[in-house]
């Protein structure tokens, strides 16, 4: 199903060179109805969002900073974000920010029942990230678009992705035992969705791979296997710990 989502993001904690990828990912998971970018668009620093602002159909919401240190445009969004949803318009949000301040909104919105995407640069801090049901790195958005590290590497520069250590192989490990048959094998479907659950910024991505069926396969750690799917050509896949 195709849920409505709104789209509000920190203008003053996010970068605009990614809006382009940001929103063909937000794309995947539902329908943006609801836009808003949140900051004070008379500041000098915001100058490059203007132009992808009408591009992308994102409306800008002027906030002042009333006073020094303190963070106007997070007040702001937040208290957007409380009308949106007692408006019932949209069934989930995504909240753009690497910013902490945004953990117990975050909490509040699922406690109401919707679904919470968080995207964010790698920087953001942990409870954030823990308080969404999804939380996307910007870092990796960028990846997808750029050429494969072995051209970067000729211009002298090299995309950056985390390596799997032991605690991503447990994690997967665990998470097939919990949904596992008699004989070990676990639907590949059901352990993606449970890993997400499990933690929440799991992402095949995050270690250069598309998807999460090669990114278990470079392991070394697990058996896969390819069904037939009954009345269907397509397969099912399914794993297992060796």
């Amino acid at each position: 199903m195709n849920i409505n989502l709104a789209v509000l993001i920190d203008g003053d904690n996010i970068p605009s060179a990614y809006i382009k990828e940001m929103m063909e990912e937000i794309a995947k998971y539902g329908n943006p109805t609801i836009k808003r970018i949140y900051g004070d668009w008379t500041k000098p620093n915001l100058s490059k969002w203007k132009n992808l602002l009408l591009e992308n159909a994102i409306t800008p919401i002027q906030q002042y900073g009333y006073t020094t240190g303190k963070n106007a445009t997070d007040s702001a969004m937040i208290i957007d974000a409380m009308d949106i949803l007692y408006s019932e318009k949209v069934n989930g949000f995504c909240l753009v920010s690497s910013d902490s301040d945004f953990t117990r909104l975050a909490t509040r919105l699922r406690e109401a029942g919707m679904q919470v995407i968080g995207i964010g640069e790698k920087k953001t801090p942990n409870p954030f990230i823990v308080a969404c049901d999804k939380f996307i790195y910007l870092e990796i958005l960028k990846n997808e678009t750029k050429p494969k590290e072995s051209e970067n590497e000729k211009d002298g520069e090299k995309v950056t992705v985390d390596k799997i250590t032991a605690k991503e192989i447990k994690l997967i490990a665990t998470t097939i035992t919990d949904l596992s048959d008699d004989d070990g094998w676990a639907f590949l479907g059901d352990v993606g969705s449970l890993l997400q659950k499990k933690q929440t910024n799991f992402d095949p991505r995050n270690y250069g791979f598309q998807k999460l069926t090669p990114l278990i396969k470079s392991t070394g750690k697990f058996e896969i296997e390819q069904r037939e799917k009954m009345k269907s050509r397509s397969k099912l896949i399914f794993v297992r710990n060796k």
